[in-house]
């Protein structure tokens, strides 16, 4: 069975966890939820409260097929946490799929894998994005290599699509 794994944190863009949260269950993906600390109830921007069933560090990267990043506040939470870098960055190095809405490409640009690769985001850290060496485009979704993008809440439809299409080949 194939494995995703979201990371969350306090701040979460509501609807950028549960669209894929369930989206993924629906495919016949098993979702896992990885926080700060194993165990622990995050609360989104708009309230909702998601539990988390891992923390970075008690990973095992090769279990997973994508790593999903929401945005809202919390990837600017996570982009300071260590092992939540070296996460991203230990997934990127094998071929994962790493998937980012968003806020989510702060995590990407603290762990370094944007550097010449095509991206989009939430319009706010657009310059972020291009002086980590990336070329922004502004598109509901941006798939270059196993890295797939998207800007907002609206695009959760298509950046699912593509991640769907990624984790059939």
């Amino acid at each position: 069975m194939q494995k995703i794994l979201i990371l969350v944190e306090n701040g979460v863009e509501d609807s950028e966890f549960l669209y894929p949260y369930y989206r993924f269950q629906e495919e016949g993906y098993k979702v896992d939820v990885a926080g700060p600390k194993a165990g622990e109830t995050y609360t989104g921007k708009h309230g909702v409260s998601i539990k988390s069933d891992l923390s970075p560090t008690g990973i095992n990267v090769d279990e997973y097929d994508a790593i999903i990043i929401p945005g809202g506040t919390a990837p600017d939470k996570m982009r300071i946490n260590e092992d939540f870098v070296k996460l991203v960055k230990e997934a990127y190095e094998k071929g994962k799929i790493i998937a980012a809405i968003c806020h989510g490409p702060q995590l990407l640009i603290e762990a370094d894998i944007l550097r010449g690769k095509k991206a989009t985001c939430w319009k706010s850290i657009a310059t972020d994005l291009k002086n980590a060496g990336a070329t922004y485009v502004n598109n509901a979704v941006v798939v270059d290599g196993r890295i797939v993008t998207s800007r907002s809440p609206a695009d959760l439809p298509k950046f699912c699509q593509e991640i769907i299409k990624l984790l059939r080949k």
